[in-house]
């Protein structure tokens, strides 16, 4: 889709060299020349074509795809799914476009969409022309003032902003790898993927890299945010502050340095990518779920046992109230 990164050839190139199961191969599942699926096969089952950077993944529609070629076109791709285990798709937005059109006609060729939760995405639409101020007086109490102090005591800190491709960039990537390796951070499942997109993105001018170093020039804090909606929308893709720098709160201090960056260019909206974690929710004050569904065929016994397990799921939610209310 236009202005969609996440849903961009370039994005999906990166993905496919950089962070692929070794036993999985890419899928491109046409549906009536109407939406396009990026899928994986492993084995026999089929499952979006995610990893653990993705955001957001969505069927593709043409472009000018009506409601009625959107139900067909899913009916044709829900036939081409009957007889196989359930494919399992990831990071779904419920709201993107075309997508219920899209459900409505796999439904309606036999398969059992089996909905689930999947993640969160904290976020926070900024009102035009408030300008950092106007934006940190939304925030808790508790963190403008833990900003206000640790901006005043990191006066000796150097920041850097990287937006395009060049030997700064790479600076700025071995930084963003040293403060990675010092952090509290678990192994990277796939090491060479954000260097990778971070070059990418800064290609097609949409990246930006920012590294905080204390006095005597060592990193201690690094975090990328990659524009989409033609530079209306700024998501930190991964972010991280070397431990043995955690009293100065670098990770605090590069955040607020990186928004004020980003509302002086634009920004319409802050965007805080997957997962619900705590510190997300004193940046950002609204969240989206993010939801899975299994595309279940009850003629097969994989889809069978899914229905099932779905089935049982719900009759034990029901009577758990009821058994919680008698008395003891």
């Amino acid at each position: 889709m236009a202005g969609e990164f996440f849903a961009s050839r370039a994005w999906y190139d990166t993905l496919l060299t950089g962070a692929l199961p070794v036993d999985a191969a890419p899928v491109l599942a046409l549906a009536e020349d109407t939406a396009l699926l990026p899928l994986l096969r492993q084995g026999r089952r089929l499952s979006a074509l995610v990893s653990p950077y993705t955001l957001d993944w969505r069927p593709l529609p043409a472009p000018g795809a009506d409601a009625a070629a959107l139900r067909t076109a899913g009916r044709a791709l829900g036939g081409k799914l009957r007889l196989r285990p359930p494919t399992r798709l990831d990071t779904l937005d419920p709201e993107a476009p075309g997508f219920a059109r899209l459900l409505e006609g796999i439904s309606a060729a036999g398969l059992r969409p089996l909905r689930f939760l999947h993640t969160g995405n904290w976020h926070e639409p900024l009102v035009p022309g408030a300008g950092w101020d106007g934006y940190l007086a939304t925030r808790p109490p508790a963190l403008r003032n833990t900003i206000g102090r640790k901006l005043r005591a990191a006066r000796g800190a150097t920041f850097e902003w990287l937006a395009a491709p060049g030997p700064a960039l790479e600076a700025g990537i071995a930084a963003y790898a040293d403060v990675r390796a010092r952090s509290w951070k678990p192994h990277e499942p796939f090491p060479d993927f954000d260097a990778a997109l971070m070059r990418v993105a800064a290609g097609l001018g949409l990246l930006r890299l920012g590294v905080l170093r204390d006095a005597a020039g060592r990193a201690m804090a690094a975090q990328y945010w990659i524009l989409d909606r033609g530079g209306r929308r700024a998501t930190v893709l991964k972010l991280a502050h070397a431990e043995d720098s955690r009293a100065a709160s670098p990770g605090t201090v590069l955040t607020a340095r990186m928004i004020q960056g980003l509302l002086a260019e634009g920004v319409a909206e802050l965007d805080f990518g997957r997962g619900d974690d705590d510190y997300k929710r004193l940046w950002a004050g609204a969240r989206r779920q993010r939801i899975g569904l299994l595309l279940a065929d009850p003629l097969h016994p994989a889809g069978l046992l899914a229905l099932a397990r779905q089935a049982g799921g719900a009759l034990r939610r029901r009577l758990r109230p009821a058994a919680e209310a008698r008395p003891a």
